[in-house]
């Protein structure tokens, strides 16, 4: 293709449509830029196996892709969000791996938690019943969590002999809570109500349970009707501040900010605010 001088050049991006995406281990709804996951095996409400793990992973990497995405709600079927692994499908088995079998397991379910950091867009987990283990885990690796008032939430890694430090929770969990209260639940694997956990902001709110699935969607459509480039900046600088002193921490959010006044979503706000009209963003 032959360029005009003075015309910038277009480099091949590779974008990934998910709006028509077929699940396999879970289901999987799009409206109007909003995907809803659904763990859907409620009759053992809702475990995840070695199969789910792994659609997830790759679903949330994909997302980073997906520009027809603009804000995801995951949530589980009928009463109850995630109980966790599946005792039959995934901890007995479990037992009869060696470590190097054990080591790709534990680093799979890992990876599934750092694809939901690592996606743009803002996941919101809706969080109704049980709520445990790695299912809890779901729920800390959210961006935003909503919840009812008869969840219930519980670490349990050492209520089978295993150490609280799974997938991520010795990091996450002392950033949503504090450091003492995650080391109660990462210790005593005890569980906590949707009132107690909302008390110690785990939970963004709480919602009567028809409630929850429609403020959760609505609240993903509020977002995804946003600057969406903008969110995906602010996500990622949650993410990679951990990391940083204030001063490193400063810089940082300038060269980003920086990056988001050259969008033209800025520059809509700005007109429209001129205008005295709603901005409509586009995400670019």
């Amino acid at each position: 293709m032959r360029h005009l001088p003075g015309e910038p050049h277009q480099l091949p991006v590779h974008r990934t449509s998910l709006a028509n995406y077929q699940s396999r281990h879970f289901r999987y709804e799009t409206d109007h830029g909003i995907a809803t996951i659904t763990l859907n095996r409620p009759e053992r409400k809702n475990p995840l196996t070695f199969d789910s793990y792994a659609e997830l992973r790759d679903l949330f990497r994909s997302l980073s892709e997906a520009t027809d995405i603009k804000a995801v709600v995951l949530t589980g079927a009928e009463g109850n969000f995630c109980s966790g692994g599946d005792v039959h499908e995934i901890i007995g088995p479990l037992t009869k791996l060696d470590m190097p079998g054990l080591l790709t397991f534990t680093r799979l379910t890992g990876d599934v938690v750092k694809a939901i950091r690592a996606c743009p867009q803002p996941v919101i987990a809706a969080i109704d019943g049980i709520c445990a283990g790695a299912g809890a885990l779901l729920a800390l690796a959210s961006d935003l969590r909503l919840g009812t008032a008869r969840c219930r939430i519980a670490f349990l890694f050492t209520r089978v002999g295993l150490a609280g430090c799974d997938m991520g929770a010795c990091a996450l969990l002392p950033r949503v809570i504090g450091q003492g209260r995650a080391a109660e639940l990462l210790l005593t694997g005890r569980t906590v109500s949707g009132e107690e956990a909302e008390s110690w902001g785990f939970l963004n709110r709480l919602c009567a349970p028809p409630d929850l699935l429609p403020a959760a969607l609505k609240l993903a459509a509020e977002l995804g009707g946003g600057p969406t480039f903008a969110h995906a900046m602010t996500k990622k600088m949650l993410q990679q501040e951990w990391n940083m002193g204030v001063d490193e921490a400063i810089e940082a959010e300038a060269q980003a900010q920086a990056i988001c006044m050259a969008t033209n979503d800025f520059h809509r706000a700005y007109h429209a605010f001129v205008d005295k009209q709603k901005a409509e963003f586009k995400g670019d």
